[in-house]
């Protein structure tokens, strides 16, 4: 008890000295409030939109390589470009990946639909069979002609009715396997209603051994939909197949129900998307090993991931490495005041020890008194870091933003694909970054019991320090050797 006693006593025996490293210490931890509060924040905002939107996988066929495996596989001369394609399976195993945040499969196939008359029907039907040469040049390899396809199942394709493009007119959502929505212009030009069921027939092929397995669906109308999309797409070919208002949608497992592994004739993708882009080479050793075709290159949209989080990310990074600095800087200073704080106490310090102190009781009085001005300055630190600490955020904030603008401009204006610029798409093609892609314009910082608890360890390691600092330097006097030099 004496010893807390002549601690606290020697504070303010000892103000000056103690008030110059209070306020040392004061500002380190009023720093470190800062710095951790911001730290904090910024980490709790990355978590969130990491949940909320990851960056979406695509894989790109590279049409140098397809090129060159067609070129190197030809035998007479005669180059067969086929579009690389991915397996269900293969899909399916990708989805199991540890590194995504969500998997969204999608599947379609052409089908004719019994007794059903499709919309543009005076256009014909299409098959999108690649017509490949046999025996002669234009002669089919399949035995017999491939089915003229009037209409598609789609299966899990209705992001359309989460951006307008599409919205239910009666009926429900497609849930349960073997549920369909039609287009309302199909339904009226057949006068189909929620509840009919419908046939369809379509077929797989093999392309290896020209053979062609025909498939059937029966889906039962639980809804129908209104359509504002063009009505051909992007497709060149204007028949009745390629027409949106035949798309039929259904449920992802009810189109794969007929698939058979190793055919041709369901377009089966997925997207995917990674807890973070900085996943994305781990992710791709995953796929390869999976099998994805070398074809493919895997890319993921990093510009858009980065145009919103990027500022945070960059400002949590600054704010932790200036709490580092402040820490090391403050440090070496406490440790520097400590020592000299020591030497001009020798004489005290001699007393004490000639008394019949022990030296580690002499040190645990001075880290006493280092640990009530560390107490004092860690609640005032608390109170000035907290009002400081949204104005900083602010101006840090913004200056991040300003950063990532300039440097995506910069991409762009170069062409690099940095940054905003431009991306390949899941077709191949260049689109740009999600032009809705805006970064948070502010950041409401608060002071949590995490923080508080991280501030007293920083507090408790100052003062340990200089704790430390100051046994060090009684561990190198003597107390009769002090007392004779102060004669």
């Amino acid at each position: 008890m004496y010893i807390l006693n002549n601690a606290l006593a020697n504070v303010w025996r000892h103000k000056g000295r103690n008030a110059l490293l209070g306020a040392i210490i004061l500002v380190v931890i009023a720093a470190s409030v800062v710095a951790l509060m911001i730290s904090s924040t910024a980490t709790s905002i990355i978590d969130d939109y990491k949940e909320r939107f990851s960056a979406e996988v695509t894989f790109v066929p590279d049409m140098e390589k397809v090129r060159e495996e067609a070129m190197a596989e030809s035998e007479d001369g005669m180059v067969r470009m086929v579009m690389p394609t991915i397996d269900a399976d293969q899909y399916l195993a990708f989805g199991e990946s540890e590194h995504l945040a969500d998997a969204d499969f999608t599947a379609s196939t052409g089908v004719v639909p019994e007794d059903l008359t499709p919309v543009a029907a005076d256009l014909g039907g299409g098959s999108g069979m690649m017509t490949m040469g046999g025996g002669g040049p234009g002669e089919s390899m399949f035995e017999s002609e491939p089915m003229s396809f009037t209409a598609s199942l789609q299966g899990n394709k209705l992001a359309e009715f989460d951006d307008g493009s599409r919205a239910l007119a009666e009926g429900e959502m497609p849930d349960a396997d073997g549920e369909a929505l039609v287009s309302t212009e199909l339904a009226e030009l057949n006068d189909l209603s929620v509840g009919d069921t419908l046939h369809l027939a379509g077929e797989l092929r093999n392309i290896d051994e020209g053979a062609l397995e025909s498939i059937e669906y029966d889906v039962t109308v639980v809804g129908t939909y209104d359509d504002l999309t063009d009505e051909y797409g992007t497709s060149p070919q204007q028949n009745a197949f390629t027409n949106r208002r035949n798309e039929i949608l259904t449920t992802y497992d009810t189109v794969l129900s007929n698939y058979v592994a190793g055919m041709q004739g369901m377009q089966v993708a997925a997207t995917f998307y990674l807890e973070d882009p900085d996943l994305l080479d781990a992710f791709t050793e995953e796929v390869r090993a999976e099998g994805l075709p070398d074809v493919f290159d895997v890319t993921t949209d990093s510009a858009t991931y980065n145009a919103i989080v990027g500022p945070v990310e960059g400002l949590k990074s600054v704010s932790v490495t200036f709490m580092i600095v402040v820490l090391v800087f403050g440090g070496v200073i406490i440790a520097l005041l400590s020592s000299i704080a020591i030497r001009e106490r020798k004489y005290e310090i001699g007393v004490l020890r000639a008394m019949g102190m022990k030296k580690s009781a002499v040190g645990l009085g001075l880290w006493s008194e280092i640990l009530a001005v560390t107490a004092a300055c860690m609640l005032l630190g608390l109170a000035v870091g907290s009002l400081v600490a949204q104005p900083v955020t602010d101006v840090l904030l913004a200056g991040q933003i300003q950063a990532a603008e300039e440097a995506a401009a910069a991409a762009e204006a170069q062409g690099t694909g940095g940054g905003m610029g431009m991306q390949m798409g899941p077709m191949g093609g260049a689109n740009q970054a999600d032009p809705d892609a805006e970064p948070l314009a502010d950041l409401a910082v608060a002071l949590t019991p995490g923080t508080v608890g991280q501030i007293a360890a920083v507090s408790l390691g100052l003062a340990t320090l200089a704790g430390l600092t100051s046994l060090g330097r009684i561990t190198r006097y003597e107390p009769i050797k002090i007392l004779s030099e102060r004669n």
